[in-house]
């Protein structure tokens, strides 16, 4: 249990959605040495913590850990299968349904298989291979010898990690850089998995498509184009799987969807050109499969639309080679322009019929060159709303509010009080302030405001003290493509466009600049919103909840925040009590954050001896409920036994540095100045920089705060280190 760990992932390589691609910026030549280079170092090494290496993904850190706990050997392949032939006809007769529509679905895709070096694998959901497809020789000498590897169980405990063991026990397509694999035999290839379920929503198998090895090292496109393009594909082959087991309830729907899949492949045959054409448009709409998908040629006609697609622009099967794109966008749309120059982007249009109003959407481009002319063969156009779009995007930036008033724990009939005040102001639909010392749990009321109010829409934070000031305004208002350098080609929405349906959340609002405080108001005020470099305002919808430790009314009367502003969000306030102030609260967070931390390590549950628990009582807290924390994993992380002692704390309690109220004050000072936030401030920055030797790093740790903040509060209080 004296092993530290890190609590965030410096790069993810897991893809939380089964339409998403995956991310450039993560699949790159760079990260991929890296992991090649850490990985000696962790198989020579056996005290190496894979989770403290910044490239390292947690998911990834964890299996590796589990491998070599189970003794797994990195550099042995299971080449035999490990189930008896009676076993292997019994579980295969088990999946003949699911192996047959999988056979079916590889012949499709063979010719493409084959050219681009993949292996199909289908493993049931306890690691056994089911079947598998493509070009043995292309692997050589691993299965020179091999013609199936089917009844071959390839589980954490014979391989280590692998890409289906990780897509399995997480619910979600998962791909595998080659150096993120366990076994050394597998380094070079990427691998893609996708979850197959059953009508239930069980997982029953996982599809993984295993590129040929690269050559070392892999080039920087076609290792971004390779990820791109097999995480696409087994995903969406994954999907017609599904739909495949879910069409042969009836036979008649099944050979109707062969004489489809015939009719259409017999008509793409038709010219070598329209073939490849096919494919990669296959492969890029697929990708798409539950948005509104429309194909154009390069003269904008329309070739193709999926139902979603047809609804959107409201035409007919009949209309598909007849209708232009261009009678649906508004008269200045460069999608077309954007298209030609063979670009993947993505850009918000206007859409309309006729003489109808048009809405809002947002279009990504992925366009099809032709190899040989460079010149544009298809556009794969994806529509989705706006409010849609938003939507999705809040998910991919965690906008959610996963704690209600349930999780606040408190025995103290004060703090009751407090948490009854705040529940009844959350069914109203006033903006909310929330005072309280840094640490109190202010975002936590905040989120168990938005679950009462609006808990089916997006909870978006923003603490305006964590990033630089000339970001905020972007970060709350976003920006249109190419408003500043380094700005995205396709703009950016903000915080507040993401929030439309839901509740903002500005953490730490004193610290926001007048200048942009003249604009929060605006859009408080006419629930518009406008991005950076942009020319027309927005919609928008949303309840907004702020939070700050500072005297924000102090700070009217000094001029450093707009008098009109602070009445505007402070209609409704509550006031939460520092942890000083819940004496009885200090013993039960204790003990709750000692269980949670040690089910979460499946580590045994300490007691807590007298002498550390009186220490615990007697400590003033300045951070409150956060610095209890991160003093309870300190200690449950150094205490060697089943008991956590006084030399278990961090060193500040035990030398008391924090000073206690009554040793603050003298018989000159005031009541109110020593209880200032501004001296407990300072008294637990001070506390925090003896307990981490006057590391600011490790401080900032301590007290739950960016470095940014400390470096800045450092400065305001004119503390030295």
């Amino acid at each position: 249990m004296g092993r530290s760990q890190k609590t965030q992932t410096a790069h993810v390589n897991f893809f939380t959605s089964e339409e998403s691609a995956p991310n450039h910026q993560l699949v790159s030549h760079e990260r991929w040495q890296a992991l090649l280079q850490y990985k000696q170092v962790f198989l020579q090494n056996e005290s190496a913590d894979p989770r403290e290496y910044p490239y390292m993904d947690q998911e990834v850190a964890a299996s590796w850990i589990r491998s070599r706990n189970l003794g797994v050997n990195p550099y042995n392949v299971v080449t035999r299968p490990n189930m008896n032939p009676e076993q292997l006809s019994k579980l295969l007769d088990q999946h003949r349904l699911l192996i047959d529509i999988t056979n079916n679905l590889a012949k499709s895709f063979k010719n493409l298989l084959f050219s681009c070096g993949y292996l199909l694998y289908l493993f049931d959901k306890t690691g056994v291979v089911l079947m598998n497809e493509g070009d043995w020789r292309k692997f050589p000498p691993l299965f020179a010898d091999q013609t199936s590897r089917t009844g071959i169980v390839a589980d954490e405990h014979t391989e280590g990690t692998t890409a289906h063991e990780l897509c399995i026990r997480l619910k979600r397509p998962v791909q595998l850089l080659g150096p993120e694999h366990y076994c050394v035999a597998f380094q070079n290839s990427i691998a893609s998995a996708a979850p197959i379920q059953d009508d239930n929503g069980k997982i029953q198998a996982a599809l993984v498509l295993l590129s040929q090895p690269l050559q070392d090292p892999p080039g920087e496109d076609m290792l971004r184009n390779l990820s791109m393009h097999s995480f696409a594909l087994v995903t969406s082959m994954a999907v017609a799987i599904e739909t495949g087991l879910k069409l042969t309830k009836t036979v008649d729907e099944l050979c109707s969807a062969n004489r489809k899949v015939a009719t259409l492949d017999n008509h793409l045959r038709s010219t070598t050109d329209k073939l490849i054409a096919f494919h990669h448009t296959l492969n890029a709409t697929m990708a798409f499969v539950e948005e509104g998908i429309v194909a154009v040629d390069r003269t904008g006609t329309i070739i193709f639309a999926n139902r979603d697609g047809m609804r959107i622009l409201k035409i007919r099967h009949e209309d598909v080679g007849k209708r232009n794109i261009r009678e649906f966008l508004s008269s200045d749309s460069t999608l077309m322009a954007l298209a030609a120059k063979g670009e993947t982007v993505r850009v918000e249009e206007q859409i309309g019929v006729g003489n109808e109003r048009q809405l809002p959407f947002q279009v990504v481009v992925r366009p099809i060159v032709n190899q040989s002319t460079n010149e544009l063969n298809v556009a794969v156009l994806k529509l989705i709303s706006a409010e849609k779009a938003a939507a999705q995007s809040s998910a991919r930036t965690n906008g959610m509010a996963v704690h209600t008033f349930a999780d606040i724990i408190t025995d103290n009939n004060d703090f009751k009080r407090t948490i009854a005040l705040a529940e009844r102001f959350a069914a109203s639909a006033e903006n909310i302030m929330l005072t309280g010392e840094s640490g109190t749990g202010k975002e936590l009321f905040a989120q168990a405001i938005h679950n009462i109010h609006r808990p089916q829409g997006p909870f978006m934070a923003v603490n305006c003290a964590a990033m630089p000031r000339e970001l905020i305004g972007s970060e709350l208002f976003g920006y249109e493509g190419g408003s500043f350098t380094g700005a995205e080609r396709s703009g950016r929405a903000g915080k507040i466009e993401l929030a439309h349906g839901g509740t903002l959340f500005l953490d730490e609002i004193g610290d926001m600049p007048l200048e942009l405080q003249a604009v929060l108001l605006r859009t408080l005020e006419d629930k518009q919103v406008m991005r950076v470099g942009g020319n027309r305002y927005k919609k928008v919808d949303f309840r907004i909840v702020v939070a700050t430790n500072k005297d924000l009314y102090k700070m009217v009367k000094e001029g450093q925040f707009r008098e009109d502003l602070y009445f505007r969000v402070s209609v409704l306030t509550v006031n939460i009590p520092p942890l000083r102030d819940r004496k009885g609260d200090i013993e039960l967070l204790g003990k709750y954050f000692i269980e949670q931390y040690c089910l979460r390590h499946g580590w045994k549950i300490p007691q807590v001896s007298p002498a550390a628990q009186k220490k615990i009582s007697e400590y003033e807290w300045p951070g409150n409920v956060r610095q209890l924390q991160n003093a309870i994993i300190h200690a449950v992380n150094t205490a060697q036994g089943d008991v956590i002692k006084p030399e278990n704390l961090p060193n500040y309690i035990l030398a008391d540095s924090c000073p206690k109220l009554g040793s603050l004050a003298d018989a000159s000072q005031k009541v109110g100045e020593i209880l200032s936030l501004e001296k407990l401030e300072k008294a637990a920055i001070e506390a925090a920089l003896l307990h981490a030797n006057n590391c600011p790093r490790t401080a900032a740790e301590v007290l739950g705060i960016s470095r940014s903040t400390l470096y800045r509060k450092l400065k305001d209080f004119k503390i030295g280190y």
